[in-house]
């Protein structure tokens, strides 16, 4: 007598799996992270500074708002579409979901200047 092999359930019939929101905002705000650490100016970002992230989910598709402070003087619009590309393709191919819209929002410029007049005058 033969045992009888189990049948396969379709992968759709399985279950699905539910990301929570906060995890997608961690994910992107990490994918944030790298594409700024090189970025021109990085080294005047304190490391206190990490990137912030928000998001709003709706089937399967996630709309992301990014925060983020950047080193002074930079090209805001061409590292704001280096974080942009990075976050998209980060959380695609980790979550699997669409990434539409990904809004960077600069919170903070650092410049050397202002470095210099937050240590004080030495006299």
């Amino acid at each position: 007598m033969t045992a009888a092999v189990p049948t396969r359930t379709p992968a759709g019939d399985r279950g699905s799996l539910r990301i929570a929101d906060r995890a997608i905002a961690r994910i992107a705000a990490h994918a944030a992270g790298e594409a700024l650490a090189d970025a021109p100016g990085a080294e005047l970002v304190p490391r206190a500074a990490a990137p912030q992230a928000s998001v709003s989910v709706r089937r399967n598709t996630a709309r992301l708002r990014i925060t983020v402070e950047l080193g002074y003087p930079v090209d805001l619009g061409s590292v704001s579409q280096t974080v942009r590309r990075h976050v998209v393709r980060t959380v695609e191919a980790l979550t699997g979901m669409g990434v539409p819209e990904v809004a960077v929002e600069i919170e903070r410029l650092h410049s050397v200047t202002a470095r210099r007049k937050d240590e004080g005058r030495v006299r």
